[in-house]
């Protein structure tokens, strides 16, 4: 036998769960009589939130309506939820998270940062929601050009695909479907978060910055991620061959964690010599565990 969960059933008990947990003592309301359930009731929360009371009545039966992220806001504050609390209300009722969410600057924690350098001759780097490159080790460096030395805005991976010649070199043949790909994901990232206009103006500047991507982003195409291996070209060594680990960091959901592991055919060796020769090149700077 399989079970399926309703997300409007678990909205309709999540909504009494924590509508029970709170005291009319909490919110300031005078207690007039003995209550034969804990918590407020369904017409103090729809008086407090400012809607109807049959409409919220619906809302907490798991009927299938609409609510607008203001409401759901409303709701969010009487009921005293946590951030998290507020996401997985929003999931539940319009199957999104919040749009209007405060952008919170995520960093790679020192313990991050010595993963990352652990992988000695495997290319790594993390990223947050923005795609913004916010921690790599040498390796990545080597291959892509010294990241420390890059603007906030160079250090974007989409504005890297579309604007850095080393990178597009680098890539070869696969770079186009690689751009098409990161154009999708990006698209996918402004639709979640159109009420940022830290979205917008990098769309602005990536349609001005690059002919291409602007194609890109009209052809509206949904991409997923390739598992094939990766090819990089590097003009000294010819072709490096890597297999590409991603995984979300559990500490922080908006974190995503790549590492390129060269393949046994000679790119072992390959990277050992670029790593090497970038070490010899910037011997006097800070290491990358440093920069944390």
């Amino acid at each position: 036998m399989t079970f399926s969960l309703d997300r409007y059933e678990e909205l309709s008990h999540f909504l009494r769960m924590r509508r029970e947990r709170i005291t009319p003592e909490q919110i300031g309301l005078p207690e007039t009589r003995r209550r034969r359930t804990p918590g407020l009731r369904r017409s103090e929360v729809a008086m407090l939130a400012d809607v109807g009371l049959d409409w919220y009545t619906y809302l907490e039966q798991g009927r299938h309506i609409n609510v607008s992220a203001e409401v759901l806001d409303r709701i969010a504050e009487v009921l005293r939820l946590n951030e998290s609390e507020r996401r997985h209300l929003f999931y539940l009722a319009r199957k999104q998270l919040p749009l209007n969410e405060t952008w919170k600057t995520s960093k790679a924690t020192p313990e991050l940062q010595r993963f990352l350098d652990s992988q000695n001759v495997s290319p790594a780097n993390v990223m947050d929601e923005r795609m913004n490159i916010i921690a790599w080790n040498e390796a990545y460096c080597a291959l892509n050009g010294n990241l420390a030395a890059m603007s906030e805005r160079e250090r974007n991976f989409v504005w890297m695909t579309f604007t850095s010649p080393r990178f597009r070199y680098i890539k070869g043949d696969q770079w186009e479907l690689h751009a098409r790909r990161i154009a999708a994901k990006f698209h996918a990232g402004y639709a979640r978060h159109v009420d940022d206009p830290w979205w917008s103006e990098q769309f602005e500047a990536l349609c001005e910055a690059s002919s291409e991507f602007q194609e890109f982003w009209e052809s509206y195409e949904v991409l997923d991620a390739i598992d094939a291996p990766k090819a990089l070209q590097c003009p000294n060594l010819g072709t490096l061959n890597f297999d590409l680990v991603s995984f979300q960091y559990l500490n922080d959901s908006n974190l995503t964690v790549s590492i390129h592991v060269p393949h046994r055919d000679g790119t072992v060796e390959k990277m050992q010599r670029l790593l090497f020769d970038y070490r010899s090149q910037h011997s006097g700077e800070l290491e990358p565990s440093q920069r944390v």
